[in-house]
């Protein structure tokens, strides 16, 4: 399990093709995504808001575009056991300096898409930025999809808790059974508001605190205190298989994001 922490300013553009992940934009942030699935013929591009989680399956080529006037941060958690190099994203870029295209003689990419040489070139090597690209003012890009949203993307800030408890918390779990899209890429996550909490899974857990700070406790199978340490927003910590984990707000709050490797 891996995450990657992304700011991306004005008329900046992401583009990667990466192993099974979920994305989920940052409190206060917004912009687009565009999707191109495995097997599928059109590409599905969808606005971005607070809250909305987007699995990327294995196979999906996608670009995260920030088109607003303020930063846009997204934050991504993955599986990477079954990654090129277990542990570590892997990384497929179609085109520019590290492109898999590039690494294609013109003559190759000119036959295979029936264009020009020159097309051909400037297809696979006229990008010269790597994962961060800065487009020039007045660059066009695809407009979000109408009818797509509900089937690739949920919103778990609008969605209702699963567990509600009147001055502590609440939290609500993201599975296949609500949102099918998920089970694609055989995770589940968990969205938490809390002034305490104490949790227990036979999975592994990462969790990304996103809003406020507090205090942690993680405690193995043995009775051993493996963790304790102050946490706000920003950090991230894992809990491993069989581990029980604490968590106690401070007086503003804590709000944390847990990506599950199970997906029920």
């Amino acid at each position: 399990m891996i995450l990657r922490y992304y700011p991306l300013c004005h008329q900046t553009l992401s583009q990667w093709l990466i192993y099974e992940n979920i994305f989920c934009p940052h409190p206060g942030s917004c912009g687009v995504v565009g999707m191109v699935s495995p097997n599928a013929s059109q590409e599905v591009v969808l606005r971005l808001k607070k809250g909305d989680i987007i699995p990327v399956p294995s196979g999906a080529v996608s670009w995260w575009y920030n088109d607003g006037d303020s930063e846009l941060i997204i934050v991504f958690l993955g599986e990477t056991s079954k990654a090129y190099v277990p542990g570590e994203f892997t990384y497929f870029l179609l085109t520019g300096t590290q492109g898999i295209l590039g690494g294609f003689s013109t003559e190759f990419n000119s036959r295979a898409y029936n264009i020009s040489n020159e097309e051909a070139k400037k297809l696979a090597k006229s990008q010269t930025g790597v994962l961060l690209i800065k487009l020039p003012e007045g660059q066009k890009m695809p407009h979000p999809c109408k009818n797509s949203t509900d089937k690739l993307v949920y919103n778990i800030d609008a969605a209702l808790p699963d567990i509600h408890v009147q001055n502590a918390g609440l939290l609500t779990a993201l599975t296949a059974k609500k949102f099918p899209f998920l089970g694609e890429v055989g995770l589940s996550a968990t969205l938490v508001k809390m002034d305490a909490k104490y949790a227990a899974d036979s999975s592994v857990q990462v969790i990304y605190v996103a809003k406020g700070s507090g205090r942690i406790q993680v405690v193995g199978i043995n009775g051993e205190r493996a963790l304790d340490t102050k946490v706000k927003a920003g950090h991230l910590y894992v809990v491993p298989r069989f581990f029980v984990a604490s968590t106690i707000a401070d007086g503003e709050g804590l709000e944390y994001f847990s990506l599950l490797t199970a997906t029920q």
